[in-house]
């Protein structure tokens, strides 16, 4: 190699073990603030409905910000990228049950408030015509046929099937076999 293709390495070198201390602290400050920014993500993703957006740059401040402070307190650079890929890891796996977990609960059928009571059973107690009583889920309520007028009309006793809750009133239809169980 000639005099002038070769690299000056001498601006990268650190001259003084004071300097060396200097980029060490300043490692160790920079990964700090990478450690609050994580925790600060961490507790957006707890508030703002970004689908774990938010999280994964969580996990990848927190492990970027240990394998600084690693690394700025005078440790290997192995060591330091060992250490922050587990944090990784073990931070990118919790995100991942944490986020499957929360999409299969918005997938889950709602229990609660009228739409709740849609496609549960009851009996008759007065038949519908064209007002009638059930008893659903330890209660009396109100209710009327659905469906056409060549139905079968439903006698108490008989089970059926809401379909439709308006107010008060369900619509409800005679309950077939396979729904009893």
């Amino acid at each position: 190699m000639s005099s002038g293709a070769r690299m000056n390495l001498k601006p990268f070198l650190i001259r003084s073990d004071e300097e060396y201390d200097r980029w060490q602290r300043a490692m160790s400050e920079i990964g700090l603030v990478l450690l609050v920014v994580s925790a600060a993500l961490a507790v957006a993703e707890a508030h703002v409905p970004s689908h774990g957006a938010l999280a994964g740059a969580s996990v990848a401040a927190l492990a970027a910000g240990v394998a600084l402070v690693i690394s700025g307190a005078g440790v290997g650079l192995a060591l330091a990228l060992a250490v922050a890929a587990t944090v990784a890891a073990v931070g990118g796996t919790y995100l991942w049950v944490v986020v499957h977990k929360a999409l299969a609960a918005r997938r889950t059928r709602v229990r609660s408030g009228p739409e709740g009571l849609i496609g549960r059973v009851g009996e008759v107690r007065a038949a519908p015509a064209p007002l009638g009583k059930v008893f659903l889920d330890g209660a009396l309520w109100r209710a009327r046929m659905w469906g056409t007028d060549e139905d079968v009309p439903l006698e108490a006793g008989d089970p059926i099937v809401v379909e439709r809750v308006d107010g008060l009133t369900l619509t409800v239809r005679r309950a077939e076999d396979w729904e009893l169980f």
